[in-house]
């Protein structure tokens, strides 16, 4: 019996010591471990109104619109990121462009839409500066009534901006409080736009805010419909959102609004061409277009090719090395000693207890399914 109890005595007083040597010299509030894994910033760099943003991500802290979301974006654009089925809902032309779309209803969350936009004789680098400029924007898209730039990177390109929308008269405006970043790949961008919070800009009854949001691009040539050459250029987006109606009833706007809506790209862009050619200068937005993140075609390939497992695992990837989940190696007692002794020392909470606890458990279970 002595020799059996012994190993277990063992193990609890060193989780014990382990324990007591990883007492923090502060109480750890349970909000910290909740908000870990999610909190972020944006990279360093001084705005206009004063703001400045902390760090770029290879640093080791984490951006509002990281290497993640490039991840997603590219598993998208090659239909490998594990989601239902699409179904084509429109396909229409003009002499000058072509548009086709998708809708995937998931099983959780607001319908997702998919499309593919042709521009001929077009440039990938002017369509990215065309649909980055808000400026430009407001005098094409009737729905956007007001855009403003709250804070950028100079180094990245990275941009956290202000949007409202107008909506049919049935509903309240809505506004979005946006982060965005380009990736160049070769001739291909990855544009990143999605909803982001913002704790300095206060919500208000009127214009409701939009949290959930995604609306990201591929850009990049393709060949021409009239001759086979690399002289058009490809849109590929992919959009979804809560906008706080009736997903059915989002649904059908969508559906009866879409063509009138997209029919205004290509007069848009042209006229944007002929601006530039005649020497207007670039907007702020234009300029933030131009600063991109390089990234190398074998690691687009790369990341079209991983499996969605493969994927999952990545998530836990910091900057370019990996943190090992902690917990694999460890003797289930020496867990549960450090536990015991590290709930005691924090707090005489319940809930810090109950929380610490059950990753003890969490953990526990995991050395126990690797051993078998």
């Amino acid at each position: 019996m002595m020799m059996l109890i012994a190993p277990i005595c063992i193990s609890v007083i060193i989780g014990i010591l382990v324990g007591w040597a990883w007492k923090p010299k502060c109480p750890i509030p349970f909000s910290y471990f909740l908000n870990t894994s999610t909190h972020s910033t944006f990279p360093t760099s001084t705005t206009s109104n004063g703001g400045s943003f902390s760090h770029v991500e290879k640093d080791g802290t984490n951006s509002l619109v990281t290497e993640q979301d490039l991840r997603h974006l590219c598993k998208l654009v090659v239909e490998k990121d594990g989601g239902p089925s699409w179904f084509q809902m429109m396909d229409r032309s003009t002499p000058t462009m072509s548009y086709q779309a998708w809708r995937r209803d998931p099983e959780s969350g607001p319908p997702q839409y998919r499309s593919r936009t042709v521009f001929e004789d077009a440039s990938p680098d002017l369509v990215r500066d065309f649909f980055w400029d808000d400026e430009f924007r407001l005098k094409w898209d009737d729905m956007l009534i007001y855009a403003t730039t709250l804070q950028e990177c100079a180094l990245t390109g990275a941009m956290l901006v202000h949007w409202v929308r107008k909506f049919p008269f049935f509903c309240s405006d809505r506004e979005y409080v946006i982060g965005r970043r380009i990736w160049n790949s070769g001739q291909a961008y990855y544009c990143v736009t999605k909803g982001v919070p913002c704790s300095s800009l206060p919500r208000h009854r009127k214009p409701k805010r939009v949290d959930l949001y995604y609306s990201s691009w591929c850009i990049r040539a393709v060949k021409s419909r009239k001759d086979e050459q690399k002289t058009a250029c490809e849109v590929l987006l992919f959009h979804h959102e809560d906008m706080g109606i009736p997903w059915e009833i989002a649904k059908h706007g969508v559906r009866q609004g879409m063509w009138g809506a997209v029919k205004k790209f290509d007069p848009g862009l042209r006229t944007y061409e002929k601006e530039r050619t005649r020497g207007a200068p670039l907007s702020r937005c234009a300029i933030a277009a131009n600063i991109n993140t390089k990234v190398t075609e074998d690691y687009i390939r790369c990341v079209e090719n991983t499996s969605s497992s493969n994927m999952l695992e990545s998530e836990i990837k910091q900057g370019d090395s990996f943190v090992k989940p902690i917990g694999r190696n460890i003797p289930k007692l020496v867990v549960v000693g450090g536990a015991i002794v590290l709930a005691c020392t924090l707090d005489r909470g319940l809930l810090t207890r109950t929380f610490l606890f059950g990753v003890a458990r969490k953990f526990a279970k995991t050395g126990r399914r690797t051993s078998l």
